[in-house]
């Protein structure tokens, strides 16, 4: 046999393609996921702000730099999201929601009020400019849809009286975003406030014209996506939730938004067969949003405004909190209720980020972004932590043998009418 020798250099040496790498990468964040959530399992606590730690460990700045599967975790991160609210909005009729929204909208200003007027005021005082500022005052005002709605469904409290409360509150901040985000992104170009008016209309329109064929047209949207094959219902709900959440993002209202409202329209058998084959698919992507969101901050750039943003995170958690109480006692919840509603309120997150992330784009401020992703992580952090513990940390009325106030008699449709299956708490919790 004829042995024919190359020589060594002209060989190819063997490379791993980036399908390969993102793989690769993916492969070992899913790992990771699954290890940290049995760890979570054992000692009792969220999953979430693990996970978001292991985003800071994985990110720019970490030990262990992720930059392959980047752009693939930014898109998980997406549908994370807009999964996670599809799940909440099937949970809810399109008339609890109404309802809701008319029984809580004074505590909805109360919220724009008391949570967007402290970041404001520390971005004059930092010395920013007062767009920069403004940025800041949305940071601060905008809880966390995704971590919310996600801790919601891990501790079994969708059922509960006060969660209508929550999630009106938290659609409520929607809206206010799909009008706020327009404004802001017209200012940071140098355009005049009349194109930022006509660009929040065209958002509000968007949004009320979502609310009408969730309430009118609810079971024709279930009569066109229903089938007896779970593979074709599948195919169904996710290609409308995505082309509804990509064409709500297109018009600059949230995709979140969009995908919520969706869930509000799909009824019926429908609904009850999503509610069952969605979770674990949320689940995986939800676990990719918090990670990514880890993957966006260097830890180096945090140190120089821990304290501030601390500071500012200790000033907002607390009127989150008081916001909370203060709706869900007018809509008749008991102590332990208002206490869980202000506590579940604390979170922020992917709204915040996006907010921030428009002001560095277009170089508002240079601390703008670690600021920001300081203050987030503080508190997507503890809040996930306070709602783990809300039924063990006594409300702040018993903190000096006194109790509380009687709550006040529920306004009508504070109970949601499509969760079954769960015991509706009592009043008095």
């Amino acid at each position: 046999m004829l042995a024919i020798a190359l020589p060594l250099e002209v060989l190819p040496e063997p490379e791993t393609s980036h399908a390969g790498a993102v793989l690769i990468e993916l492969g070992i964040i899913l790992l990771v996921l699954a290890a940290l959530g049995r760890v979570a399992a054992r000692l009792g606590i969220p999953s979430i702000p693990l996970y978001l730690l292991a985003g800071l460990v994985m990110g720019d700045g970490g030990f262990i730099p992720v930059s392959a599967g980047e752009e693939f975790l930014e898109v998980g991160a997406e549908i994370g999201v807009v999964l996670l609210l599809l799940l909440l909005g099937l949970e809810y009729s399109p008339e609890d929601l109404r309802n809701g929204l008319k029984s809580n909208w004074a505590a909805g200003l109360l919220d724009g009020v008391a949570n967007a007027v402290p970041g404001f005021a520390v971005g004059l005082m930092l010395g920013w400019s007062p767009t920069a500022a403004l940025l800041l005052a949305g940071v601060t005002y905008i809880s966390s849809s995704g971590i919310i709605a996600r801790l919601l469904d891990d501790f079994d409290r969708v059922a509960n009286r006060e969660t209508p409360v929550l999630l009106s509150l938290l659609v409520m901040e929607d809206i206010v975003m799909a009008v706020f985000l327009p404004i802001v992104a017209v200012l940071l170009v140098g355009a005049s406030l009349v194109q930022g008016a006509i660009a929040a209309g065209v958002a509000l329109g968007i949004v009320a014209l979502a609310f009408v064929i969730s309430m009118r047209f609810s079971h024709h949207v279930s009569r066109l996506v229903h089938s007896r094959s779970r593979e074709l219902l599948l195919l169904g709900v996710l290609g409308l939730t995505f082309l509804v959440a990509g064409l709500a993002d297109a018009v600059q209202v949230s995709a979140a938004v969009g995908a919520f409202l969706l869930g509000l329209t799909l009824s019926g058998q429908v609904a009850d067969d999503v509610r069952t084959l969605l979770p674990p698919l949320r689940d995986v992507f939800g676990g990719l949003f918090f990670v990514f969101f880890g993957l966006m901050i260097d830890p180096r750039d945090l140190i120089p405004v821990l304290l501030p943003a601390l500071a500012l995170a200790l000033v907002t958690a607390v009127t989150k909190i008081y916001t909370g109480m203060w709706a869900a006692k007018r809509n008749g919840i008991g102590p332990k209720g208002q206490w869980r509603t202000g506590l579940s309120l604390v979170p922020r997150g992917e709204f915040s980020i996006v907010i921030a992330g428009l002001g560095v784009a277009a170089g508002a401020e240079s601390q703008l972004g670690p600021f920001t992703a300081a203050y987030v992580l503080i508190l997507a952090v503890t809040g996930s932590l306070l709602m783990r513990f809300a039924n063990k940390i006594p409300p702040p009325g018993t903190w000096w043998g006194a109790s509380t106030s009687p709550a006040r008699a529920p306004s009508p449709g504070a109970t949601p009418s499509r969760v079954t299956g769960r015991a509706q708490r009592d009043a008095s919790t």
